[in-house]
């Protein structure tokens, strides 16, 4: 605590938003004097936070958390500490580890879900390294949701038509909403890279530099808190629905991927006469066999599916390929000591610390399992046949009977995930769209 204290003092905050992820990414939390954060007195929340859904109901199976509702014990992580750039006063956000009163971690935690993921590397005396890259929208204030979304006004008075991929003008239009991110990101020490405009209307991509996956997931967790903050102060909306929009494409979060030697350093992806090695091809024939029973984590709501659809940027099958962008697991042309692969599944709606995890658990399973991967794909990846779950429908339905990945991730996590996203489906399935009013209302 000696550490955090001196970063209060120097910063002179006056408060601390102590915050956790809940299993959507969502900040959790309570805001804190700095008297009494200073104090020592931990942070209590509820268990059943965890496991709440985006509509903020709850699965009605009790045992998931505890049929008591305990509290969880909410333990600041010093290495996450920073200052809210955005804030009025003086403010400190940290994120916090959920820890039961014996001191256990508390299993459904998604942060805890990817430490388990990565002790199992240790345990190997592996170490894995990951680079996010994120799509998002900017998108006009839209204060009803029954009304479509529709691209910002720029600079220029006027919003984008039509695909501008790569251009720096369309970049360019919203210059200041940009330069507030990128301050905001440097106080936090978010290490984003290069930033580029994607194919959609006022679609962005921001790139982060490779590291440790923990420290990407925290950051990655905090950035999209950062943009969402820095739009509104710009009068717009940044969304990162994996398709907000129905005649743009979708956005993902892309997770470029590799394995080191935790000794040396050493890439494992490549043999010591710098050809792929077999552990490489292992890894992606553990991404090929177990990301469909992954997908509710990687595409984790109705609208993620109508993101992977054939000819929209987005993969519908589990093939790999050479600096191939249409299927599911990519390789960059690199030299071998920066062989990677790139997962171009999970949409950018997902939870970073899940996502991340679920991706390594699935290299990691196929390493230790010895698959054989799959022949490179040449040709385009959208002519061949669907390999995906098509809705979340199915997705469970295959999560569920995968006994690796429960054993990867936790049983218990997979059984609470499971419910709250049966939860969130039913909340859906109860609603009547606009679409059967339209078509079937008076025509069947």
């Amino acid at each position: 605590m000696h550490e955090i204290d001196d970063f209060l003092k120097k910063h002179r905050v006056t408060e601390i938003e102590a915050i956790i992820p809940d299993m959507a990414g969502i900040a959790r939390g309570k805001i804190i004097p700095r008297s009494k954060f200073e104090a020592g007195e931990s942070m209590r929340l509820p268990q059943a936070v965890m496991i709440q859904t985006v509509t903020g109901d709850y699965p009605e199976d009790g045992t998931l958390t505890g049929v008591t509702d305990p509290d969880m014990v909410c333990v600041p992580d010093p290495s996450t500490l920073r200052i809210i750039p955005w804030a009025t006063d003086p403010t400190a956000q940290v994120i916090h580890d959920c820890m039961h009163f014996d001191g256990t971690p508390v299993a459904i935690s998604p942060r805890h879900v990817l430490r388990r993921v990565l002790e199992k590397y240790r345990e190997q005396g592996w170490k894995p390294v990951v680079a996010p890259e994120l799509e998002f929208y900017l998108v006009d204030v839209n204060k009803d949701p029954d009304l479509p979304l529709q691209p910002p006004v720029g600079r220029t008075g006027r919003p984008e038509t039509g695909g501008q991929s790569y251009s720096i003008e369309a970049v360019n239009e919203f210059d200041p909403l940009f330069e507030d991110i990128y301050e905001y990101c440097d106080i936090q020490d978010l290490e984003v890279d290069t930033l580029i405009h994607e194919i959609g209307a006022a679609q962005m991509e921001i790139n982060f530099l490779h590291g440790d996956p923990l420290k990407l997931a925290d950051q990655v967790f905090l950035f999209k808190r950062t943009v969402r903050e820095a739009a509104l102060r710009h009068q717009m909306y940044a969304t990162f629905m994996a398709k907000p929009m129905e005649a743009e494409p979708g956005s993902a979060m892309h997770v470029h991927q590799s394995v080191v030697d935790a000794e040396t350093g050493r890439n494992l992806f490549s043999a010591s006469d710098g050809q792929p090695s077999d552990l490489f091809h292992s890894y992606i024939a553990g991404l090929q066999a177990y990301t469909p029973a992954l997908m509710p984590i990687f595409a984790p709501y109705i609208n993620s599916y109508r993101r992977l659809s054939r000819f929209t940027a987005a993969p519908i099958g589990v093939q790999w390929g050479y600096d191939n962008r249409t299927v599911g697991f990519r390789v960059p042309h690199s030299e071998p000591a920066a062989r990677r692969v790139e997962n171009r599944i999970p949409g950018v709606d997902c939870n970073p610390y899940l996502a991340i995890a679920a991706t390594l658990a699935a290299g990691y399973l196929g390493m230790t399992q010895g698959l054989k991967a799959s022949a490179p794909l040449a040709s385009d990846g959208y002519q061949q046949r669907y390999q995906l779950p098509r809705n979340l429908e199915e997705a469970l339905t295959q999560m569920s009977g995968c006994a690796p990945i429960a054993q990867m991730l936790g049983e218990s996590f997979v059984k609470a995930y499971l419910a709250l996203k049966e939860t969130e489906y039913e909340a859906f399935f109860r609603v009547i769209s606009s679409w059967e009013r339209r078509h079937l209302l008076l025509h069947v």
